[in-house]
C-alpha cells in the first residue's frame, strides 16, 4: 500500500462514528418508505402506462400516495413531466401567487436559477415580477445565517415565503430541519395564512424528517436529485397541504386539469423503484461528502460543512480562492467519470446562470446531481460544490486521485 492508501484508511478510522450516524438515518428512512410501498399496496400493475390525456392511471395516483404518506403530506404530485427543480418550483410560486401578493426569500438570494423565475434577472415579463407579485429579500446575517429578528419585521404583509433548504451557490449554511421548524414557527406566530414554500432539492432522505414535518405547507424537489435513487430519467415532485399543491399542479397542465392529467409514458416504475432506492443511494453520497470534508482539511482549503457537522444536503464545498484548482478538480472528477470520462470540462455559459459555469459529472441521467458530480461558477471565491455518488468508493476514488495528482501529502 503507498502512503495514500494509510493515510485514507486512517481518516476513514476517524470518521467512523460519522458513518454510524448516517447509517442510523438511511435505516430510519428506508423503514418509513417500505412502510409507504406496503401500506399503499403498490403491486405490479402499477408499474403499466396509459395513453393520451393519462386519465385513470391506478399507478400515478398510488405513486403520488406514496410521496405523500412519505414526506407526510395531504397530497403530492409526482410526475416525469416536471422538467427540472426549477420548474416544480416555478410552479408552486406561479400557482400559488397572485398580482399584487408578496413573497420573501428568508436567506438572501435564491440559487441561480430561480432569479429568472423571479424576476431578479433577465427578462422580467415573463417572472413573477412580470405578472406584478411583489417580491423581497432578507439579507443573511453576517453573510451566513438566517436572521431571525429581521424575518420576525418582514413577514407580517407576505402572501409566501421561500425557504431554500440548500446553499446554491452560496457559502452560506445549508438550513436544517430545525432551523427550518424556527423559520415556520416565526412565520405562523406573525402571520398564519402565509405559505411556508420549501426548496428542498438535495435535502431529501439526509435527516429523519422533512419539512412538512415541521410545519412547512409546501415542498418541491426534483427526481433526478435525492428522491430518484439515481435511476429516475426526468421529473420532480410536488407536496404539501393540498389545496397549494393543486393550483401548483394547475401550472404544470391547465386549469380544470389540475393532477388528473398526465401520461406518465412507462416511467412509473424507474420512480417507484428510484424512490425505494433513494435512502441508500442518499447516505452513500453523504458519506463521500464527509469523506471529502475531512480529506480537503487535512490539506488546508475551507471546505463546509465541516466533516463533524450535522448534514442537511449532499453538497460540499471546497473553496479554492483561484480558478485553477477548481477547474482541476472539476477535471479529476470528470476523468474518473463511467460516463464520458475523456471529455475535458470547460468553464461555458449556461442557461440561467449569470457566470460562467465549470460542470463535471459524467452521469448516466443527463444533469443528475444524486451521482457524483461537481461545479462552480467562476467567480470569486472559486468554490467548488461537490454532490452525490451513488456509491462511496466511487467518491473515494477521486479523492484519491485529486490528492495524488497535486502532490499533496497527507
Amino acid at each position: 500500500m503507498n502512503s495514500t492508501e494509510i493515510n485514507f484508511k486512517n481518516i476513514e478510522k476517524e470518521l467512523s462514528q460519522q458513518f454510524e450516524i448516517i447509517d442510523e438515518i438511511r435505516d430510519f428512512n428506508q423503514k418509513k418508505v417500505l412502510d409507504a410501498f406496503v401500506q399503499n399496496k403498490v403491486a405490479a400493475e402499477h408499474f403499466m402506462t396509459v395513453s393520451g390525456y393519462g386519465h385513470d392511471d391506478l399507478g400515478r395516483e398510488v405513486l403520488d400516495k406514496v410521496f405523500a404518506q412519505v414526506f407526510r403530506a395531504e397530497k403530492a404530485v409526482v410526475r416525469n413531466h416536471f422538467v427540472s427543480g426549477t420548474h416544480a418550483l416555478a410552479c408552486c410560486l406561479f400557482g400559488n401567487l397572485r398580482h399584487g401578493e408578496k413573497l420573501v426569500s428568508v436567506a438572501g438570494a435564491p440559487y441561480d436559477t430561480m432569479e429568472e423565475v423571479i424576476g431578479t434577472r433577465g427578462d422580467k415579463r415573463a417572472s413573477l415580477i412580470g405578472h406584478g407579485v411583489i417580491y423581497e429579500e432578507i439579507p443573511l446575517k453576517n453573510g451566513m445565517d438566517v436572521d431571525f429578528e429581521l424575518l420576525e419585521k418582514t413577514v407580517e404583509t407576505c402572501n409566501m415565503v421561500l425557504i431554500q433548504r440548500s446553499r446554491g451557490y452560496s457559502l452560506r449554511k445549508s438550513l436544517d430541519i430545525a432551523t427550518i421548524e424556527k423559520i415556520v414557527h416565526i412565520v405562523k406566530s406573525k402571520n398564519p395564512d402565509c405559505i411556508c414554500f420549501v426548496d428542498n432539492c438535495y435535502g431529501e432522505f439526509v435527516e429523519k424528517q422533512e419539512p412538512l414535518e415541521v410545519g412547512a405547507d409546501l415542498i418541491a424537489g426534483s427526481l433526478i436529485k435525492n428522491p430518484g435513487g439515481g435511476i429516475v430519467e426526468t421529473g420532480g415532485y410536488i407536496a404539501g397541504k393540498e389545496k397549494f399543491v393543486e393550483q401548483a399542479a394547475m401550472r404544470l397542465t391547465a386549469p380544470g386539469i389540475g393532477s388528473q392529467g398526465g401520461a406518465m409514458l412507462n416511467q412509473s416504475r424507474l420512480i417507484f423503484q428510484g424512490f425505494f432506492m433513494a435512502p441508500s443511494i442518499v447516505s452513500e453520497a453523504v458519506k463521500g461528502a464527509i469523506l471529502a470534508a475531512k480529506v480537503f482539511e487535512e490539506i488546508g482549503y475551507i471546505s463546509t460543512p465541516k466533516f463533524n457537522e450535522k448534514r442537511t444536503d449532499i453538497i460540499q464545498t471546497i473553496t479554492f480562492n483561484a480558478p485553477k484548482p477548481l477547474e482541476d478538480f472539476c477535471k479529476t472528477v470528470q476523468e474518473l467519470s463511467p460516463v464520458n470520462s475523456y471529455v475535458t470540462p470547460i468553464p461555458d455559459d449556461v442557461p440561467g446562470y449569470d457566470d460562467k459555469v465549470i460542470m463535471a459529472g459524467g452521469t448516466f441521467i443527463e444533469g443528475s446531481t444524486i451521482e457524483l458530480s461537481a461545479d462552480g461558477p467562476l467567480r470569486t471565491p472559486y468554490a467548488v460544490y461537490m454532490q452525490g455518488g451513488l456509491n462511496y468508493a466511487h467518491v473515494k476514488i477521486v479523492l484519491k486521485k485529486f490528492i495524488v495528482s497535486k502532490c499533496f501529502c497527507l
